[in-house]
């Protein structure tokens, strides 16, 4: 019995999570209805928080805003810049319900309007 429990323990055994949303209220209102602009790359903002039976680190927010913030600081807007489809993805695993870390991913396009 004691064999199969260490087995258990020290097994790489765990869960893994991917879920992807699109909650984000962004204050920019970018009207592309026209080809003014054009696509000058992507940004990328990350935060990661770990949890040892469940406590600890930050709310499922406050990574968000933490990975939304990370994003445009990477962006490096500047002039006639913006970024566009901005969403954040999560990713959760858990090893045997004990340790978990979560990372929670932004994602956006950014364009530059043309004059």
């Amino acid at each position: 019995m004691l064999v199969a429990t260490m087995g258990l323990l020290v097994s790489s055994c765990g869960v893994h999570q991917e879920s992807t949303s699109n909650f984000n209220q962004l204050q920019t209102q970018v009207v592309l209805d026209q080809a003014n602009y054009d696509v000058v790359g992507t940004a990328t903002g990350e935060c990661t928080q770990v949890y040892i039976f469940g406590i600890g680190g930050l709310s499922k927010k406050s990574m968000s805003e933490s990975a939304m913030s990370e994003m445009y600081k990477n962006a490096n807007l500047s002039g006639s810049k913006a970024i566009i489809n901005a969403n954040v993805q999560y990713k959760a695993s858990t090893i045997l319900g004990v340790y978990s870390k979560v990372t929670a991913i932004a994602n956006g396009t950014i364009i530059e309007f043309k004059k």
